[in-house]
């Protein structure tokens, strides 16, 4: 650094340079007076924390120095540029910026000052001295040095700690924060477990942490008059710095604390609390909170308080005399809008829902009817008077009867268990009987506002937490997942399916999530399992699960996605074990029930969809009763056959009646119906089965055997015409007309292109009411006429044909393209005509004459012209004449014309 200054010194502070010409001796004191000003400045600016105005105005008194000393402006813009004392000004901003952050909060006030008048003047003077001693060169060298030095200071990296508005983040933690304010109640039974759990811990090692209150146990009492409800626990209970700790810093959680020493000193303990904020959640309905409290520790009992919507909160020692031995009591005072919730049923209701599976009893002080017994006064007195009547008509003493009694029954306030019920999961799954699933399945753990919905297994209040089902599952699993991810689970396949099974849209409730046996919600859409797994009902109890701060949202994480992949497997195995059992009464019960879930995860799943394809179940050729698996139709294929092949229809008698199947089925070929509407799109996502193509028998390009190629060679060659006729009569309704060795029985068929819709497709996208018409013509299949050269129509039509008689030929090509569309399964384009035709061919069948008829319709306009000209002529007469004319009535007559010559038309063409 010195031979830096010294290598500066040699270039700008030159004599020749700075004295260009010869200065006074008080010129040259108030010129280093003018760089002990700037030098002065710097270093007060850096430990005063000045405003930079006195560093600005030094740097400004240089310039005009070697302004007024005939340097130049020039040379003294270059000198306050590139003198390295001027590089100190920086400083001052750097320490102004962080005075607020560095000297508030310790209380240094602020000067307001730019430059200290006493500082200044002590400089000066200091300079003056060290110039008269030491010289100019020293002291231009000190400004130099100092001037790094500066620098360097203005450089170092500063550290700054958050600031937090404490009105703000209450306000966000009571009312952004959860979004059911009766969570409350929630988080504060986990806190009075997590104090059970201490206390449990400590006394482990110390037993008078236990003396005087040795039941572990929670009390929570509601008082309508009062409007509060009280929570209190036989915890740990805390101590004045505790209390400033835990309920005074908001999310500094004192559970995750202990465990953290717990897990030092190498323990285990099952505690809740996470984030440090569950206690402010008694703000969501307390408009008041006062928290007694009483650590084994010490001899004091302590009281908190605090108002909703304030930052600040009181402590000072109870002086009531109430003593708690230990523990803590929260007493809410609730707001107007939640005095409601000091009501015994509601609070039984929510310990239900939330923390029915707490280990330790939560206590309620409610009400129950005791029955007792009490004299019935009219009943005794009419006794009495009949009594009384046959002793006076027996001349005798009338005695007294003894007194009528009658059951009564009187409100009895005490402290009742709320959670009974033992957490099933917990145990080992070689523990756990059967029954003892049937029943956790089918127990009713929530209060039924409606007896007539118990029958259906469903409960008109929503909190009702339970399965409520009436019939046994049909299966079951019970697992635990450890290593990394710990978590226990139970899974359940309803006896039946649930009537609001067909609400796709609405969220899955059928997963109850659990973090340490305190529930936290059962809607989670697809995070937990996938939509069509929503039918399988469960518990998932975990410790590791990553929830937001409310314990109300399942965050995504890597945790999740294992579990969620854990559930699938395992419903997947459940599923498996259900269709490999012996008998299959289960399988068909589930396949009813929940088929269709099935289906749509081959289509929405596609990781799991081979598997899935092997629990499908459709009717067939062969058994149209039973319904049959891939895999087996696998194992009973013709020898040769490479395709699996199925019919899309409404029913199984519409599928079995379509030519598609006719030769098929003869040569004992099995053909799979699809009959729901979904089947035919598993099936297109599906694609193939093993080794095995999936084949729509209704599309073009079916292959029914090598033996049938020549046949229709020769075949081709015979109806080449007929072919060529036939598309040019069908024009543009068909894409093309070929030969097919598909059918038997029929004269044609009409199938679809391999990459378009079939019939049944098309029929049930018309059927949509938000489909899109724009999509639906582009995915419509082609239609392409197949026709059965042996049949005796097509034979037919070729005589016409050779007869040259094209017009009857092509009458006929019309009726069988469109007789073709409705055994194919589409609909008929001019329904109407159809009609007509099939009339005309009953007509002919009944014997009626087809020529008179249409004379007659040929001459039914003549007859209607010479009718009017009479009415006309009528028309011109007087309007009395009308009136006194008779009025005539019309009778039918038979209108005789002489037939045309040649054949009659048997189809009425004009």
């Amino acid at each position: 650094m010195r031979a830096d200054a010294q290598r500066h010194y040699s270039q700008v502070f030159q004599p020749s340079r700075l004295y260009p010409k010869q200065h006074t001796t008080a010129e040259a004191y108030a010129f280093w007076g003018l760089i002990g000003l700037n030098v002065a400045t710097t270093v007060a600016a850096k430990l005063l924390v000045l405003y930079v105005l006195g560093g600005f105005v030094a740097s400004c008194t240089h310039v005009a120095w070697c302004w007024w000393d005939a340097s130049g402006p020039e040379f003294g813009l270059k000198y306050a540029l590139n003198t390295p004392g001027l590089l100190g000004c920086s400083g001052p901003v750097a320490a102004i910026s962080s005075y607020k952050a560095l000297l508030e909060p310790l209380g240094v006030p602020h000067l307001g000052i730019p430059l200290p008048v006493p500082v200044v003047l002590f400089t000066l003077v200091y300079c003056c001295l060290f110039v008269r001693e030491q010289g100019w060169k020293q002291a231009c060298f000190l400004g130099s040095v100092t001037s790094y030095i500066c620098a360097a200071v203005a450089s170092k990296e500063e550290t700054f700690t958050y600031q937090a508005e404490v009105d703000r983040l209450m306000d966000m933690i009571v009312n952004s924060l959860y979004s059911n304010r009766e969570v409350f109640l929630r988080e504060l039974i986990s806190n009075a477990s997590d104090a059970l759990d201490k206390v449990r811990f400590v006394g482990l090692t110390d037993a008078k942490a236990l003396e005087g209150r040795e039941q572990l146990e929670i009390l929570i009492k509601a008082d309508k008059e009062a409007n509060t409800i009280t929570i209190e626990d036989a915890g740990i209970g805390m101590t004045r710095e505790q209390l400033l700790s835990n309920l005074g810093t908001i999310a500094r959680s004192g559970t995750r604390k202990f465990m953290e020493a717990v897990k030092e000193a190498k323990g285990d303990a099952n505690l809740i609390g996470q984030f440090g904020v569950g206690f402010y959640s008694a703000f969501l309905v307390a408009d008041r909170v006062t928290v007694y409290t009483k650590s084994h520790e010490e001899a004091q009992q302590w009281v908190w308080e605090s108002n909703v919507g304030s930052h600040q909160y009181t402590i000072k020692e109870d002086d009531s005399g109430d003593n708690m031995v230990r523990g803590t009591r929260v007493v809410l005072h609730l707001k107007e809008d939640a005095q409601e919730l000091a009501d015994p049923i509601r609070l039984a209701k929510l310990i239900k829902q939330y923390s029915q599976f707490i280990q330790f009893p939560i206590k309620l002080y409610s009400s129950r009817k005791e029955a007792k017994q009490v004299v019935d006064e009219a009943a005794t007195a009419k006794r009495q008077e009949e009594a009384d009547k046959i002793a006076k008509d027996k001349e005798e003493e009338p005695i007294k009867v003894e007194p009528v009694m009658k059951t009564d029954y009187e409100d009895v306030w005490d402290w009742r268990v709320e959670n009974d019920n033992k957490p099933l999961w917990t145990r080992s799954p070689k523990e756990v009987a059967e029954a003892d699933y049937n029943d956790f399945f089918k127990q009713t753990l929530g209060e039924c506002l409606n007896p007539i919905a118990h029958t259906f297994g469903e409960f008109l209040d929503p909190i009702a937490h339970t399965f409520g089902e009436f019939l046994d599952p049909i299966a079951h699993v019970h697992f635990n997942v450890e290593g990394t991810i710990e978590f226990t689970s139970m899974l359940f396949i309803p006896g039946m399916a649930p009537f609001e099974q067909q609400n796709w849209a609405a969220k899955s409730r059928s997963i109850k999530l659990y973090v340490r046996r305190v529930f936290i919600s059962d809607e989670f859409d697809e995070d937990l399992m996938p939509r069509y797994l929503s039918f399988v009902k469960g518990i998932v109890d975990s410790s590791d699960l990553p929830l937001n701060v409310s314990r109300e949202i399942l965050q995504e994480s890597r945790i999740v996605r294992v579990i969620r992949k854990q559930l699938i497997r395992r419903s997947l195995e459940m599923i498996d074990g259900l269709a490999n059992k012996e008998g299959g009464e289960d399988y068909k019960t589930f396949w009813e029930s929940f088929g269709r879930n099935i289906k749509v995860g081959v289509i929405e799943d596609t990781e799991n969809r081979e598997r899935l394809a092997k629990l499908l179940r459709f009717h067939s050729s062969k058994n149209e009763t039973d319904m049959v698996g891939l895999q087996e139709y696998v194992g009973r294929m013709k020898e040769g056959q490479k395709a699996i092949y199925f019919m899309a229809a409404d029913s199984v008698e519409v599928a079995r009646a379509a030519p598609f199947v006719e030769k098929l089925v003869a040569e004992g070929t099995e053909v799979l119906y699809l009959t729901e509407a979904i089947d035919e799109a598993v099936v297109t996502n599906l694609a193939k089965f093993g080794d095995h193509d999936l084949v729509d028998v209704t599309k073009e390009g079916l292959d029914v055997g090598e033996d049938t190629g020549k046949k229709l060679e020769e075949a081709n060659k015979q109806l080449a015409g007929l072919l060529v006729f036939l598309k040019e009569s069908l024009s543009d309704r068909v894409e093309k007309v070929t030969l097919t060795s598909r059918l038997l029985d029929s004269p044609c068929a009409l199938v679809t292109s391999k990459f378009g819709w079939s019939a049944n497709m098309e029929r049930i996208m018309k059927a949509q009411s938000m489909g899109d018409s724009r999509a639906m013509e582009y995915m419509k299949g082609r239609k392409i006429l197949e026709v059965n050269p042996e049949h005796e129509i097509v034979r037919g039509i070729k005589v016409l044909l050779d007869e040259d008689d094209k017009e009857r030929a092509r009458d006929l090509a019309e009726l069988l393209y469109e007789t073709s569309l409705l055994t194919s399964g589409f609909a008929l384009e001019q329904p109407k005509d159809y009609a007509s035709k099939v009339y005309t061919l009953m007509k002919i069948a009944l014997g009626y004459d087809l020529a008179e008829e249409e004379a007659a319709a040929a001459a039914a306009p003549a007859a209607a012209a010479a009718a009017a000209a009479p009415a006309s002529a009528a028309a011109d007469s007087s309007s009395s004449e009308k009136q006194q004319q008779p009025k005539m009535e019309s009778v039918e007559a038979d209108v005789v014309v002489e037939g045309k010559g040649g054949d009659p038309d048997p189809w009425g063409k004009q």
